[in-house]
């Protein structure tokens, strides 16, 4: 059984929806991710290199298993478009068991 503690979200930025769901379907494709869901509409306000900046991006929301995590991020970096791609990892503290075991099969535990 997967627990919770097994388990990552990770969030990304995508600059659209077309980029958005290229790498989504790729994460999928390549069992980094058991799923991904794609939320469109974010406004992001940041400071870059000195200026603030304000754009529109697409956030993709990746649901995988702990030891995946750094194949995951690798994966993100090879194919995002920013020079500096979001990517953050919130470690989990509870799930539906069920969901957190779906999780745990979908996502290919070694690389």
């Amino acid at each position: 059984m997967t627990a919770a503690s097994d388990c990552r979200l990770v969030l990304t930025t995508c600059p659209d929806d077309r980029v958005a769901r290229l790498l989504a379907r790729a994460l999928i494709e390549a069992e980094l991710g058991a799923c991904v869901n794609i939320v469109p509409g974010l406004t992001s306000i940041y400071r870059w290199q000195g200026v603030v900046e304000e754009g529109s991006e697409v956030l993709l929301l990746i649901k995988t298993l702990a030891v995946r995590y750094e194949a995951l991020e690798s994966f993100i970096r090879e194919r995002h478009p920013y020079q500096l791609a979001e990517i953050i990892a919130v470690d989990l503290s509870a799930g539906l068991p069920a969901y957190l075991a779906w999780i745990g099969e979908s996502v290919r535990a070694e690389s």
